[in-house]
């Protein structure tokens, strides 16, 4: 090749690499065009302690709520809280109808679908059951010592742990609901006899009916994942990074245990239920 071609090759490259790059620097990012509209829109599926609304002011709270009021404040724009359900929180994020989904277990299935940001905490599931009921073996450790026929274990629709239940149970019923508050009200009405939820919010199950509820983590782990904010699929890892810095801090400081000390203390004070 002359050195004439090379010199003309080598300019048509670098040419096409500075446009590439003042294109991506025109563009900005994600979450400059946040800021140029002026709210976070974060969407929003009930689980206490994560999330819960006020069913008389529509008022979110909880920690993930929480979580994105302070992402806001940082943007300098308006939250604004977009209601959903578990089933439809993943897909609602796909097609663009919010910025951010709360509280989103990150597991490999969803990562083919969404972005995730680092943890803001850790997750896994446990069963909470009525320690009186005659069909609950005594002491169970493990999912096998309950998954017997004429058992049904009650989980929320769409979440992770009805996806890990799923794959597991054998011989019991599995009975899914749209709500947390329909799950529970399942187990103390006995229309079901065990209730599959984050350890977490069993815990305040329990600590709201001490006189016959108990939970346990069952081993081996029906799932143990990372919960953080799900994030759109074709964000940059510059965009991502806002937010895994935004939640590294909140963890660092402490004030991420804070929050779910409030959140837990917010439901026990409701009664829990």
């Amino acid at each position: 090749m002359s050195k004439f071609v090379k010199s003309l090759a080598a300019m048509v490259i670098a040419t096409g690499l500075s446009a590439g790059l003042a294109a991506a620097q025109d563009k900005g990012s994600y979450w400059q065009d946040v800021q140029g509209n002026g709210v976070l829109r974060c969407g929003a599926a009930v689980a206490p302690p994560y999330v819960m609304r006020d069913p008389a002011t529509g008022e979110y709270s909880g920690f993930f709520a929480d979580l994105c009021r302070e992402f806001a404040a940082t943007l300098e724009v308006k939250p604004e809280f977009v209601d959903t359900t578990w089933d439809n929180i993943v897909a609602g994020l796909q097609a663009g109808k919010w910025d951010m989904s709360l509280a989103l277990n990150r597991t490999p299935v969803r990562a083919m679908a969404v972005n995730f940001s680092v943890p803001a905490m850790e997750y896994q599931v446990s069963l909470a059951y009525n320690k009186d009921n005659p069909k609950i073996p005594a002491d169970p450790k493990s999912v096998a010592d309950v998954d017997i026929a004429g058992v049904t274990l009650t989980v929320m629709s769409g979440t992770a742990h009805d996806k890990a239940l799923s794959a597991v149970i054998k011989n019991a019923t599995i009975l899914r609901l749209p709500s947390n508050d329909e799950t529970r009200l399942a187990v103390v009405s006995r229309r079901a006899d065990i209730l599959v939820d984050a350890s977490d919010t069993n815990m305040l199950f329990t600590q709201s009916n001490p006189d016959w509820a108990v939970s346990f983590n069952p081993e081996p782990a029906l799932a143990r994942q990372g919960v953080a904010f799900g994030l759109p699929h074709g964000l940059s890892a510059a965009d991502v990074e806002v937010v895994d810095i935004f939640l590294e801090e909140r963890v660092a400081t402490g004030a991420i245990d804070l929050m779910i000390q409030k959140a837990v203390d917010t439901v026990l004070a409701q009664g829990g239920n």
